[in-house]
């Protein structure tokens, strides 16, 4: 069980940490072709779905905790998640990410998510470096990037292999004195 649980949250969003029934939630938007376009995964069978809350929910137990997936709510709803993983301890590198419905795409939910986890990051998990990746296809991921300050450093080729071939990825980081 994890002792410490996190909740996040502004006028526009929270972030809470995961339960065994938000499965069928993750699976409102992860089973959707357009939601996972872009991703190594999906569109998600219930199974998928399933297994996707159990790992979260594994993951939070751990110590040291290295990743922090957590559920959007917006009006008491879950419409995706947003996570922050420590990818290195030792020189302070988290990764950022996030998934929204797509009903709820263009309303700013994901550029509020990215702000929250961000801070989080630099205050609470002590990071000196938080980067993101994201296909160089989908502008709307490399706006809310920019939008929360993060510097496009470069590309990635053939980053990750996802259903349609081989994905070339932007790589954006932010630092703590940014």
């Amino acid at each position: 069980m994890n002792d410490h649980p996190i909740f996040l949250s502004n006028e526009k969003v929270s972030l809470r940490e995961f339960t065994s029934i938000d499965w069928e939630a993750v699976h409102a938007y992860a089973s959707l072709e357009e939601a996972c376009r872009y991703q190594p995964w999906g569109p998600n069978t219930m199974e998928d779905s399933k297994v996707f809350v159990e790992q979260v929910l594994q993951a939070a137990c751990q110590q040291p905790r290295k990743r922090y997936a957590l559920a959007i709510e917006v009006n008491g709803s879950i419409i995706g998640a947003g996570e922050i993983s420590v990818e290195d301890f030792q020189h302070q590198v988290g990764e950022l990410a996030y998934i929204v419905h797509p009903a709820y795409w263009g309303q700013g939910i994901a550029t509020e998510v990215a702000r929250l986890l961000i801070e989080f990051g630099f205050r609470e998990l002590g990071l000196h470096r938080i980067q993101a990746t994201c296909d160089q296809r989908n502008i709307g991921s490399a706006k809310v990037l920019e939008k929360v300050g993060m510097t496009k450093e470069g590309r990635l080729r053939e980053h990750l292999l996802i259903k349609d071939g081989w994905r070339d990825s932007y790589l954006y980081s932010i630092l703590e004195s940014d």
